[in-house]
């Protein structure tokens, strides 16, 4: 039975523009960084406490995916203190942390110009 998402994917123009944003800014961990053929590059990094992974990819064919909204949100116990952590990482965010009835949101944009949503847990 599936047990977990392994991996979710977040294309970039630039994996090593992207590698050191979500490493140096947003603090995932890199765990494989290996030649995929076809001067392909597979980027697999791990968010600290979590079994998801993220996939960096640059995939010739699939181009328009880039700098469009993740399908997806990230949590965080307390997203106005990771709202400030990450802001001063140069991190930017065009949303500040929100409340709601349902919790706290803030978004933020990588250099892809993709968009992600940091979510209360």
């Amino acid at each position: 039975m599936i047990r977990h998402v392994k991996f979710v994917s977040i294309p970039t123009r630039d994996q090593d523009r992207a590698l050191k944003f979500w490493t140096e800014q947003v603090g995932f961990k890199l765990l494989t960084d290996q030649p995929m053929g076809d001067g392909q590059r597979w980027l697999e990094l791990s968010i600290p406490g979590a079994q998801t992974r993220i996939a960096l990819f640059n995939q010739r064919d699939q181009e328009d995916r880039i700098g469009t909204a993740f399908n997806g949100a990230f949590a965080a116990d307390d997203v106005a203190y990771t709202y400030e952590k990450m802001t001063a990482k140069g991190v930017v965010f065009d949303v500040e942390p929100t409340k709601q009835p349902w919790g706290t949101f803030a978004i933020f944009r990588d250099p892809d110009g993709n968009t992600f949503v940091l979510s209360s847990t």
